[in-house]
């Protein structure tokens, strides 16, 4: 899909954790969650000109962080179409 949005397109790929961890911990995994699959993309024929690798830590959880499969959903990563 990624691949379909043209040459001009920017897609940046957002890392995010659970809050189990020290923030700053929490911020560097999501940064390398992020990494590893910009280099995943970038490795299935993605330019890597169009990728934006962000990791937001524990900042934006979409389920509470008290449940195992709350931390579970809140372990993820999303795709911003920015341009």
């Amino acid at each position: 899909m990624i691949r379909s949005l043209g040459e001009d397109a920017r897609v940046r790929v957002e890392g995010h954790t659970d809050s189990v961890g020290e923030n700053r911990a929490n911020k560097r995994l999501s940064q390398r969650r992020a990494e590893a699959v910009v280099d995943y993309l970038v490795e299935a024929g993605v330019a890597e000109s169009t990728l934006i690798a962000k990791g937001f830590g524990e900042t934006q959880p979409i389920e509470s962080n008290r449940t195992k499969k709350g931390r579970e959903k809140n372990r993820r990563v999303e795709f911003t179409i920015l341009d």
